[in-house]
């Protein structure tokens, strides 16, 4: 396969789960969301569309250069599990705005969290600039976590 649509095809896949998450979000944000209590740390809602813009074209490209050394004995199994990260992110929107249940999200994020850290070594360990590309994703995603912890709390 051609490099470029290889990275083209991590994209496609990135944005799918990204466009399946903000379908999932869209009336709840404006609606649901804004009555809720929120942590003191929560950002204004203008900084998460092109936070996560930025991230799920680090996060492609980041697996994209473990397929390109996917001759390497780890690099099906890490995106494999890269897969399976877009999944739980994408349910992570549903759950949470979709069905209004952020206990269930939460129980979510961990697993995506969790997920994200083997992705994070399994990258470092393939190509070192996957591992660098990938850290922003991680270092965001826990914080979503303290978020949504704080919102499980508060509410």
């Amino acid at each position: 396969m051609n490099r470029w649509l290889a990275l083209f095809l991590f994209l496609l896949a990135s944005f799918t789960a990204s466009a399946i998450g903000g379908y999932a979000t869209f009336d709840a944000v404006r609606t649901w969301y804004p009555t809720l209590v929120k942590p003191a740390w929560n950002p204004p809602s203008s900084v998460f569309a092109p936070v996560w813009t930025l991230l799920y074209i680090l996060m492609s490209v980041a697996a994209w250069r473990v397929w390109l050394r996917r001759a390497t004995p780890m690099a099906r199994p890490a995106l494999r599990l890269f897969f399976v990260s877009l999944v739980l992110n994408t349910l992570w929107s549903v759950l949470f705005f979709g069905l209004h249940r952020p206990a269930w999200a939460m129980a979510d994020l961990v697993s995506l969290w969790i997920s994200l850290v083997i992705l994070q070594f399994r990258f470092s360990r393939i190509d070192q600039a996957a591992g660098w590309l990938w850290a922003p994703y991680l270092a965001w995603v826990s914080y979503a976590l303290t978020l949504n912890a704080g919102i499980c709390w508060l509410n």
